[in-house]
């Protein structure tokens, strides 16, 4: 899942990169209208944030941003409360 956050154009650009499912937490009626155009291509939209995310906005490089991808990966995905 890509979490894109509350950007409407983050999630019409996963959705035509060909992302499955998208997380956005924006307004409930762009989530609506989202929702929609997600269905249409077969991917799925979450509005909640009950799943952990990896964020890799502070990775120096590409080794950095890969060692922490394998560490978030290999570490167990609880459901947040």
């Amino acid at each position: 899942m890509l979490d894109c956050a509350d950007e409407p154009g983050a999630v019409l650009a996963a959705l035509r990169a060909g992302c499955a499912r998208v997380r956005f937490t924006g307004a409930a009626e762009t989530r609506e209208k989202l929702a929609e155009i997600a269905a249409a291509s077969g991917a799925a939209l979450d509005g909640e944030e009950r799943y952990s995310a990896l964020d890799l906005r502070d990775a120096r490089d590409a080794r950095d941003a890969e060692a922490a991808c394998r560490a978030f990966l290999a570490a167990p995905a609880p459901l947040l409360p």
